[in-house]
C-alpha cells in the first residue's frame, strides 16, 4: 500500500500545479486584491468542486490510508487535471503574465505547498504522501491569498522603490507637460485620438494599451520616457476611490480630461457618488492654472463642474458652453460632423470611425489640442488619421460582410451607443453579445434595458451563454422583438456562422459588443 501511495501523490502533483497555475491567473485578473478573489471565488466555487472532493480524501487518506480511498484519490485526481487542463485551454483572452510579483508569489506558494509533505511524510510515514499532495492540491484556490498577505511587506519595499525612482525621472524633465485622461469609459480611445492630434505639433508619449494603475504608469515613465518628449498622455484607471488620486501623486497633471462618468465597476464602487468622488480626484489633483476639460454631454461631469475654475467643456448632444460637435452623418465609410469652438470659429471634419460617443471623443481631443495652440484647420488631416482602438468600434470589411467589434466595451452607456449606431445604418443589422459584467445589484436591470435599446436598433440577435444573458432576453421579448429572430449560443464561432448564415437582402452589418474576461 505504500508503494500505491506514493505513486497516487505523485499522479496528483499534476493538479497542484493546473489547479494553482488557474486559480492565479484568476487571481492576475482580480488585480491581486484579496477580496476580490474572495468575492469570485464565492461566485465561481462550482468550479474549485474537484480540490474540494481531494481535501476530503486527503484528510480521510492522510489520517487512515485504505486502498479504496487511495484508488479515489486517483480518480479524482485524474478527473481534476483534465478540467483544470481544460480551464487553461479556454482562458485565453489575457494570459496569465509571468510578472517579477508572480514569481515571487508562486515561490512563497511553492515553500507552503512542499512544507506538509515535508513535515506530514516523516511522522506518518511514505504512506503519508497521497494524502498530503492531496491537501496541498485542494490549497490551490486559496494558497495565492496566502502568499499575497505574507509577500506585502517585500511588495511594499518594491513598489516604494519604483515609484520614486519614476518621480525622480519626471522631476528631471520640469518643462514636460503631463495631461491626465480619465473617466469611467472613453479614456483609451481618447487617450490614443489626443496623441494623433497633438503628435502634428509636439514630440508625444502616451501609456501603451489600457496602461492605467500607478505601476503601469510608472512602468511607462521608466521604460519609456525620453528627454526628448514635450508632452506625456497619461491615461489614469480605477476600481476604488482614492486610485486616481494614487496616479495623480505620481504623474502630477498639469492638465486632465474627464471623458465620462457612469455605472462602471459598481460591484467595487458600490454606488455613483463614489464613482462621481474618484473621477474628480483628478480635477482635484490639478494645480491652479491646469486646464480641465470636461465631456458636457454627461449629466454627473457638468452637475459637479462648478466647483472648478477654467474649466473647458466639449459637447455634442447638450447645449452650452465650450466646444460643440455637430451636423453629424454616418455612412459606410465612416462619419463626418463639424466642431465649433468656444471663440465661434467652425471646421468640418471627417473620420472613418462611426457612432456619436467616438464622436463625442475626437471632439474632446480637438479641444485639448487646439487649447494646446493647434488650429482647428491644422487639425482635419489628422482626425482623418484617426484609427480606431482594438476592439472599440473598430470596422473591419471581410466577405462582403461589415464586422462591427467593440467587443472591448462593458459599460451601459458605451453599449447603448453602439446598439443605436447600428439603427442607423442602412443593412441587415446583426448583434452577438455576452452581456455586461462588473455592474454591482444593477447588472440583470443594466442587461435587461440593454435587451430594450437593441429590440429598437437590431434586425438579429445571438446571445452568447444562457444564464447570463437572461435579462437581455427578456428585455428584447418584452419590447417587442420578433423571438424568430433570437438565438442563444454556448460560444461566438456558433454565433457568427448563424450570423453569416442569414439570407435577408441588403448589405450584412455584424455588431461584436462586450467580451466577457476569462474569469467569467
Amino acid at each position: 500500500m505504500e508503494i500505491f501511495a506514493i505513486i497516487t501523490g505523485i499522479l496528483t502533483i499534476p493538479v497542484v500545479l493546473l489547479a494553482g497555475r488557474y486559480n492565479l491567473h484568476m487571481f492576475q485578473l482580480n488585480t491581486y486584491m484579496n477580496g476580490e478573489q474572495r468575492a469570485w471565488l464565492g461566485k465561481n466555487h462550482g468550479r474549485q468542486r474537484m480540490l474540494l472532493v481531494l481535501l476530503v480524501l486527503g484528510v480521510l487518506n492522510l489520517v487512515r490510508p485504505t486502498w479504496v480511498g487511495l484508488v479515489l484519490q486517483l480518480l479524482a485526481a485524474l478527473i481534476a487535471w483534465r478540467f483544470f487542463l481544460y480551464l487553461k485551454q479556454i482562458n485565453t483572452k489575457k494570459d496569465l503574465v509571468y510578472t517579477a510579483r508572480v514569481k515571487r508569489m508562486i515561490a512563497t506558494a511553492a515553500v507552503l505547498c512542499v512544507l506538509l509533505p515535508l513535515i506530514l511524510v516523516p511522522l506518518l510515514g511514505w504512506s503519508a504522501l497521497a494524502g498530503a499532495v492531496a491537501i496541498a492540491a485542494a490549497a490551490q484556490f486559496v494558497i495565492f491569498m496566502v502568499a499575497n498577505t505574507l509577500n506585502k511587506p517585500i511588495e511594499a519595499s518594491v513598489r516604494n522603490w519604483y515609484i520614486n525612482d519614476a518621480k525622480k525621472k519626471l522631476d528631471s524633465m520640469p518643462d514636460l507637460t503631463i495631461i491626465g485622461v480619465t473617466g469611467s469609459y472613453g479614456k483609451t480611445s481618447l487617450k490614443f485620438y489626443l496623441q494623433t492630434l497633438l503628435q502634428t505639433r509636439y514630440n508625444v508619449l502616451v501609456t501603451p494599451a489600457s496602461y492605467n494603475t500607478p505601476m503601469g504608469i510608472v512602468i511607462t515613465v521608466r521604460e519609456h520616457l525620453r528627454p526628448g518628449h514635450q508632452i506625456f498622455v497619461c491615461e489614469m484607471g480605477a476600481r476604488y476611490e482614492g486610485e486616481i488620486k494614487e496616479v495623480c501623486d505620481i504623474a502630477r497633471p498639469d492638465h486632465g480630461v474627464i471623458t465620462s462618468i457612469g455605472p462602471q465597476h459598481l460591484d467595487t464602487f458600490h454606488d455613483m457618488e463614489t464613482i462621481v468622488r474618484t473621477k474628480f480626484e483628478l480635477a482635484d489633483a490639478l494645480p491652479k492654472d491646469g486646464m480641465l476639460f470636461l465631456n458636457g454631454d454627461n449629466l454627473y461631469i457638468e452637475s459637479n463642474a462648478d466647483r472648478y475654475g477654467n474649466v473647458t467643456f466639449y459637447r455634442s448632444e447638450s447645449d452650452g458652453t465650450g466646444y460643440r460637435a455637430s451636423d453629424l452623418s454616418l455612412s459606410q465609410s465612416g462619419t463626418k460632423f463639424t466642431v465649433t469652438a468656444p471663440s465661434g470659429e467652425s471646421e468640418v471634419f471627417q473620420t472613418k470611425l462611426v457612432g456619436a460617443h467616438n464622436v463625442i471623443n475626437i471632439t474632446g481631443a480637438i479641444a485639448v489640442a487646439h487649447k494646446m495652440g493647434i488650429p482647428l484647420a491644422e487639425l482635419r488631416v489628422p482626425v482623418r488619421r484617426i484609427r480606431p482602438v482594438a476592439h472599440r468600434m473598430e470596422m473591419k470589411e471581410k466577405d462582403g460582410v461589415t464586422i462591427i467589434d467593440d467587443a472591448y466595451n462593458s459599460n451601459p452607456v458605451g453599449s447603448k451607443a453602439a446598439v443605436e449606431t447600428m439603427k442607423l445604418l442602412d443593412g441587415v443589422r446583426i448583434l452577438i453579445t455576452p452581456g455586461m459584467v462588473e455592474l454591482g445589484d444593477d447588472e440583470e436591470e443594466y442587461n435587461y434595458k440593454f435587451g430594450t435599446y437593441a429590440a429598437a436598433s437590431c434586425d438579429y440577435v445571438c446571445l452568447i451563454g444562457r444564464r447570463h444573458t437572461e435579462p437581455i432576453r427578456r428585455g428584447l421579448l418584452d419590447s417587442g422583438f420578433p423571438e424568430e429572430h433570437l438565438r442563444v449560443y454556448e460560444n461566438l464561432e456558433d454565433a457568427m456562422s448563424y450570423a453569416r448564415s442569414i439570407r435577408d437582402e441588403g448589405h450584412k452589418f455584424i455588431l461584436l459588443e462586450n467580451d466577457l474576461p476569462d474569469n467569467y
